[in-house]
């Protein structure tokens, strides 16, 4: 199996995220993309960031009807702060039938060489790269490199911080959530 890794807090997950997942799922050589959901780290407290349980609740919610898609818990479970290369090799010790590859904006591309061990992860993982609009275009020797794919996905310019903010101040944006999601969120009255 051809997994891609999604790694983001999801606080909470949108139709962006979606749309890029499943194009991933649908249209590359990925078998499945699973979101792995980032613990709340204990050095930066967030009052808005729901904590690990509640996004995980969520990031299921969205995915339940998407066989493609899964969520991913394994960072709760490994010391902080945690690296992804540290994330990798604990995936591949649990799944060792199954070839992992990162999935990552065109932007986290240009402080990607600044990641513990990135030359690792380089040697031994792909790495899909979306582009960003709000970032324009990146002038970045990675994106030659052989282990680097360039996705030309959707681009869905919606983002968390938004989506808070615009439940914060009471506005509809239930297009932007997968139904159910929006649903739990009202139920749950997160954000308000």
């Amino acid at each position: 199996m051809n997994v891609g890794l999604f790694f983001g807090t999801f606080n909470p997950i949108h139709i962006g995220h979606m749309v890029l997942a499943n194009y991933l799922a649908e249209f590359s050589d990925l078998d499945e993309v699973w979101f792995v959901i980032t613990p709340m780290s204990p050095f930066k407290q967030k009052k808005s960031m729901l904590n690990n349980i509640h996004r995980l609740a969520i990031a299921n919610i969205a995915v339940e009807n998407f066989p493609k898609l899964k969520t991913s818990d394994i960072e709760f479970k490994l010391p902080q702060p945690n690296y992804t290369i540290n994330t990798l090799i604990n995936l591949e010790e649990k799944f060792s039938q199954h070839t992992f590859n990162l999935i990552m904006g065109e932007d986290n591309l240009k402080g990607f060489h600044k990641w513990k061990n990135y030359q690792t992860i380089l040697e031994n993982y792909h790495i899909y790269v979306y582009p960003r609009i709000s970032e324009g275009k990146t002038e970045n020797e990675l994106l030659k490199h052989p282990k680097i794919k360039i996705v030309d996905a959707p681009i869905v310019q919606v983002s968390s911080t938004f989506i808070r903010k615009a439940i914060k101040n009471k506005k509809d944006i239930r297009t932007m959530l997968p139904a159910k999601v929006w649903e739990y969120i009202e139920l749950m009255n997160f954000y308000k």
